[in-house]
């Protein structure tokens, strides 16, 4: 089949040239011409399928996404011809806003992505740009992305001891919860916070007081507790005490987890060793209706450090033969896996082709 499939795309990829270099001087928007087009004459191509997204595209950009559209076709030939089971993307600069984002995610062969909702070490968040966000969903919809994950800022710490950095939180949460209806149905994850001082337990009920306060009957994003690795005086460094957050929260449905890696590995779950036992373990505490995404991260720390620090896909102590297990779990199918490894494009573009021909093998 994979000769088959290699034959089919070299034959597109001629076919292409010559229809290309006839017809484009014929339009005005030859790219457009081009993505209209073709879908009627080679509809079954892996070529078609991402080329004729020329008017959302330019021509050089449809190009390089060219190797992702053959990484899908060739990882995925049953049920829906084009979706793929494997959501992956990274984090993202949003600086440029959500069209850029898309596309930048679809060069890096991704078809999830993560971003902060506003700078992640300050307050103000950009002014909605409605044609940007609706760009951005007609992207999403055409490369059938899976769903993106909205990051809290850093700055946001629901069981602050100051009443004043409280009020920060929960103005911020409303805000971006607000914003997130733009684009419906996606996650918004964020830290549950440091206690500093006050006890686990108080930290927890002023996390759920926060929630309760900003969750809306007509809010259709789930937001998504964190778990985080147990450094200094965080909440949520075990999968008991997001239970007890989400027993506290009014609204049941809106509320989800985004499983890190990296900060499981660091808070002492060996997903290594018994990633079945793990899994177990959140499901018989929270539930895996409950786990929405996975920050697929490696680690630079040894199991139970406590430290969080992530590492390159391979290059830390989790390794890469466990993270594949992750990503090829039967109980994680189909959730968004998002990398937030230290690197640039280039890197996670090699990352997220690793992964995937380490997923479709």
């Amino acid at each position: 089949r994979k000769f088959c499939i290699e034959v089919v795309v070299v034959c597109n990829i001629a076919i292409f040239l010559i229809f290309y270099s006839f017809c484009a001087p014929l339009c005005y928007e030859p790219d457009a011409f081009y993505g209209q087009t073709v879908s009627y004459i080679f509809p079954f191509s892996p070529v078609t399928y991402f080329l004729k997204k020329c008017q959302y595209l330019s021509f050089k950009e449809s190009i390089r996404t060219f190797g992702a559209s053959v990484n899908n076709f060739s990882e995925t030939n049953k049920g829906d011809f084009f979706m793929t089971t494997l959501y992956i993307g990274n984090h993202t600069s949003s600086s440029k806003g959500y069209t850029a984002m898309a596309k930048q995610m679809i060069a890096n062969g991704g078809n999830t992505f993560a971003f902060f909702t506003r700078n992640p070490r300050g307050g103000k968040a950009k002014a909605i740009d409605e044609k940007d966000i609706h760009k951005f969903l007609e992207l999403a919809e055409s490369y059938h992305f899976g769903k993106i994950v909205a990051h809290a800022p850093y700055t946001l710490n629901a069981c602050a001891a100051k009443e004043n950095l409280r009020d920060f939180a929960r103005e911020t949460f409303a805000d971006d919860l607000r914003r997130m209806e733009y684009i419906p149905g996606n996650y918004y994850n964020f830290h549950p916070g440091s206690h500093v001082g006050q006890g686990a337990e108080t930290g927890i009920q002023k996390i759920a007081e926060i929630l309760n306060d900003v969750f809306t009957e007509g809010q259709t994003t789930t937001v998504l507790l964190e778990t985080m690795s147990g450094k200094g005086s965080e909440v949520g460094r075990n999968f008991e005490e997001l239970r007890e957050i989400i027993d506290l929260v009014h609204m049941n449905d809106k509320i989800g987890v985004c499983l890190d890696t990296c900060h499981v590995w660091d808070g002492g779950y060996d997903i290594v060793n018994d990633l079945d036992g793990v899994l177990d373990e959140f499901d018989h505490i929270i539930g895996l209706d409950k786990l929405k995404a996975v920050h697929l991260n490696d680690s630079l720390n040894d199991l139970g450090s406590h430290k969080d620090r992530h590492a390159r896909i391979g290059e830390g102590k989790i390794g890469l033969d466990a993270l594949v297990r992750v990503i090829r779990h039967p109980k994680l199918k189909e959730i968004p896996f998002i990398l937030e490894t230290p690197n640039d494009d280039e890197g996670w573009t090699k990352e997220i082709s690793l992964l995937r021909e380490a997923y479709s093998r």
